[in-house]
């Protein structure tokens, strides 16, 4: 099954009303890499129907054909991870700078934050949980 990008989105705007907001800017970058990871996930489906076929075929010309194939899907997994990881880095940026804009009231008042134990919080009070994926 594939990932519903369009509602993480509308939870990132949802989270917004009663925390971090993300601006328009923001949101349409997040939109333009969550296509790009799309189109890159729908191609990679392609090329495995085309390896599985190949593969059940035992024509040597297909399982010659499948060490360029295996090459390609490679390196598209090669970008989803590098488009995630700048999305994870450009996410966190973007919950700071807001977080930081927004902990104090009109009032003067600091803002109090609640936590409950066992779930990770950054400094806005947003739950967050991030996975990081090293470059090899």
């Amino acid at each position: 099954m594939l990932p519903d990008f369009q509602g993480t989105l509308e939870l990132i705007s949802m989270e917004g009303n009663g925390g971090a907001h993300l601006d328009g800017k923001v949101l349409q970058t997040f939109q333009k890499s969550f296509v790009q990871v799309q189109n890159i996930l729908d191609q990679n489906r392609v090329l495995i129907n085309e390896i599985n076929q190949n593969h059940e075929s035992k024509i040597p010309d297909n399982l010659s054909r499948n060490v360029g194939l295996i090459r390609e899907l490679n390196n598209n997994i090669k970008k989803v991870v590098d488009l995630y990881s700048d999305l994870s880095s450009n996410f966190s940026k973007s919950i700071d700078v807001n977080s930081s804009e927004g902990d104090s009231r009109s009032d003067g008042k600091g803002v109090q934050k609640r936590t409950r134990p066992g779930i990770k919080h950054d400094e806005g009070g947003m739950k967050m949980e991030m996975v990081r994926c090293d470059r090899r």
